[in-house]
Parts: structure tokens; sequence; C-alpha cells
């Protein structure tokens, strides 16, 4: 092993709004933010405890359109859920939208968050 993992960083425009997002989607609490200039902010675990997931701030951010390989996902988190239909709802009800391209037959679906980053949330 080379290193450990300390953070998974995601651009969005507004990094407060892409954070409460995912602190509902994933239950981890806010560990740090800039909240001077909203340019960071961390979930999970307090400094020193990994992984954690940061948003930046990046106003001009081309988000990815699924399946587009002209623009494609650059990256995505795949959240394992018990019931799929309710974690659905949940994440709509947040704001996130269902992309084309699912894995139904795999076990998982695709989605956008309210910024455009795909997601897939997973069972078994």
């Amino acid at each position: 092993m080379i290193g450990q993992l300390r953070s998974v960083v995601i651009d969005c425009p507004d990094p407060r709004a892409l954070a409460g997002f995912y602190a509902e989607l994933l239950g981890l609490p806010l560990a740090e933010q800039d909240s001077e200039h909203n340019e960071w902010v961390v979930l999970g675990g307090p400094r020193g405890h990994h992984p954690r997931v940061a948003f930046q701030r990046a106003p001009d951010l081309q988000p990815p359109n699924w399946p587009d390989p002209a623009r494609p996902q650059q990256f995505h988190l795949d959240v394992t859920v018990d019931d799929i239909e309710a974690a659905e709802r949940a994440v709509l009800a947040l704001g996130a939208r269902r992309l084309p391209g699912d894995g139904e037959d795999e076990g998982f679906r695709v989605y956008a968050d309210p910024v455009g980053h795909p997601f897939c949330l997973c069972w078994d």
C-alpha cells in the first residue's frame, strides 16, 4: 500500500448546497466548512479520520452528461441501500434525478445529484 484514501473531492458551484444533499444521502455529519467564502465543505469524521467527502467551489463547472462520452461521468459514488424504491423516493425528494442506462438486472440504478454528478443506488 502506498497511501490511504483521505477524501473524495467533488467540484461544484455551491459547496454548502451539494454537501447538504450528500449529508442526507450518506448520513455523514458536517466536519468542516469555509464559512466565510463557501469555497470548501467536508463531510465525515473530524480531521484525521478518513475517508471523508469534500466539496470545493468550481463556479464554471461543466457537469457530465450521462451517458454521453463527450462529457463523461469523471467519477461516481456507489451507495448501498436496503430498499431501492424508498431510497429512490428519498434522493428524488432531495433534488436528484434518475438517469438512463441503469443496471436494474445488475442491482443498481443511476442518478444525478443536484449539480449533475452521477451516482448509483445499489442493492443485493
